[in-house]
């Protein structure tokens, strides 16, 4: 039972990434996906999640209106789509996965680092 991420890596400020977070070992169609991220000595804070019914998309005031996520449940794998970065969203990436019963997996993380 897993998550794994990918995608991460070093762009220049107004870059792009792409993350993927593919689930393994169970279903996670019943499973909403948060994404959160922690830089380095700051808590780790949610920037993005959808939802398992509706896909309902929510985003951090932070990331609104530049980061995109989704879901492909035919692939288990959620995706965070990720516009006009800046240095302030460096961070470790990490993907969760919830459902309402109260089981939560959680991904190794994927760094990102934006440079000016």
């Amino acid at each position: 039972l897993q998550l794994v991420e990918s995608g991460g890596g070093v762009v220049q400020a107004g870059g792009s990434l792409r993350l993927s977070c593919t689930a393994s070992g169970f279903t996670s169609d019943d499973y909403a996906i948060v994404w959160f991220r922690q830089a380095p000595g700051m808590e780790r804070e949610a920037v993005s999640s959808i939802s398992s019914e509706t896909g309902r998309a929510r985003y951090s005031d932070s990331v609104k209106g530049r980061f995109t996520i989704s879901r492909d449940n035919a692939k288990a794998t959620s995706y965070l789509q990720m516009n006009t970065l800046k240095p302030e969203d460096t961070a470790v990436y990490y993907c969760n996965a919830n459902n309402r019963i109260g089981f939560t997996y959680w991904g190794q993380g994927t760094q990102v680092t934006v440079s000016s």
